[in-house]
């Protein structure tokens, strides 16, 4: 058996604190008062996938590309200034970035703690917006969804959703389209920032040397709202567990064909802790570079390295994705549909399982010397309704036998796609 025993300091570095405050606003913090960094996240549960959802009474549907788009705007306000140039003056390291299921924002500093959580809170609790802002922000968003389209390892990655799934919208590219972002308004903003950007809908998170006091002060200094929003109810379409597109392959300026087979599954309701151990775990057995595959098909020159499995997990979607580099793609594709086979007719083998769950786990534990991925963690985390220290147990509790039954289940050849992206000459 393996021993999942924590050192006592990595133990205490799963001991966060969290308070819950009147108006719905999480709050997290895992102190870390021998680092010097500060690392914080505030984000909110709005994604790319939320398209469609009731609040104040309206039922609202956006065109794709929203949850992106605002995720640029908030970095302006009413005076015109940029967060980005104050927090230059504070030394602060900033960015953004939106997912299919949330938009988060963050720092990174090692001084003016407070005055960077004021730029953090200030930019992202206000947020103005003009048809001005945003028309020129169209012209500069339209101009990145170019680049994204010669971008040959996203444009193979979307094709394979789009195959996968009818109607879900992780379907779409979470910046959108050139078209559907020409629809955005001002005043869909606005609806969006009341019924997603509201305390109850988002959570402050932070690892490093700071206080929770701190944390506190700085939404008090913020003056967010002092109750909870009305709630707000997402929707979404109707999805066949069949999949849309069997295969697609088209052209692009790449030295060496790219290619992804993906499997659409049952989406979880309810907690997906111990699946997504599950699923994370079926990946590295059957492909991962300690597996009999992988060394077999970089042996004989058929994948290059970068070559694995991962899975994707939201509200209403699960699926996992094999995808890498190739110049006998079909030859790939054979192989692995052929281990999934001969692995849940043999059983998998209890010596990789354990070697496959001891690196996850040293892994996880590894992360917890990060201000960043701790953090990290206790956002995501907090978002799936979990901690943690729960996510660290999924993996430690998880049996071979688990895996197996998951097997039998998932990765059905029936509910899989192809895509490859062919070199143009």
């Amino acid at each position: 058996m393996m021993d999942t025993r924590l050192p006592a300091a990595t133990e205490a570095a799963l001991r966060f604190e969290e308070q819950i405050l009147p108006n719905g606003l999480a709050v997290r913090l895992l102190r870390m008062p021998d680092y010097g960094a500060v690392h914080a996240i505030y984000a909110t549960r709005f994604g790319s996938i939320n398209r469609a959802f009731e609040h104040g009474g309206k039922s609202v549907v956006l065109p794709a590309g929203v949850a992106h788009f605002l995720e640029h705007k908030m970095f302006e306000n009413a005076d015109g200034v940029d967060a980005f140039s104050l927090y230059a003056e504070t030394g602060a390291v900033a960015n953004a970035y939106t997912g299919f299921d949330r938009t988060s924002y963050i720092f990174t500093a090692t001084n003016q703690i407070d005055k960077n959580l004021d730029i953090l809170l200030s930019f992202v609790g206000h947020p103005h917006f003009t048809r001005a802002t945003v028309q020129k922000e169209q012209g500069i968003i339209a101009q990145e969804i170019g680049m994204y389209d010669d971008h040959a390892e996203m444009r193979c990655f979307y094709a394979l959703l789009e195959c996968l799934y009818h109607n879900h919208p992780v379907r779409d590219d979470i910046a959108g389209t050139v078209g559907s972002i020409a629809e955005i308004t001002p005043e869909l903003l606005y609806t969006c920032t009341d019924a997603f950007y509201n305390p109850s809908n988002m959570a402050l998170c932070a690892a490093g040397n700071l206080t929770m006091e701190q944390l506190l002060d700085a939404v008090e200094r913020a003056g967010l709202p002092a109750e909870k929003a009305a709630p707000t109810r997402r929707v979404f379409p109707e999805e066949p567990l069949t999949i849309a597109e069997k295969e697609r392959r088209f052209k692009m300026a790449v030295a060496m064909p790219l290619f992804a087979l993906g499997f659409k599954e049952k989406p979880v309701a309810g907690n997906s802790t111990h699946t997504e151990a599950v699923c994370d775990i079926l990946g590295e057995l059957l492909c991962g570079e300690t597996s009999r595959l992988y060394r077999r098909l970089y042996d004989e020159g058929l994948v290059q390295p970068g070559f694995g499995g991962e899975y994707g997990h939201n509200d209403g979607c699960l699926y996992h994705m094999f995808s890498g580099e190739s110049n006998q793609p079909e030859k790939v594709r054979d192989a692995i549909l052929e281990e999934i086979v001969r692995q849940r007719r043999e059983g998998i083998d209890p010596r990789q399982f354990d070697t496959c769950k001891r690196m996850m786990y040293g892994e996880a534990v590894a992360e917890l010397e990060s201000v960043q991925q701790v953090a990290g963690h206790l956002s995501t985390s907090y978002f799936r309704g979990r901690t943690p220290a729960a996510e660290l147990a999924a993996i430690a509790d998880m049996t071979l036998q688990d895996v197996e039954a998951a097997l039998d289940e998932m990765l059905n050849e029936k509910r899989s796609a192809f895509v490859v992206v062919e070199p143009t000459v």
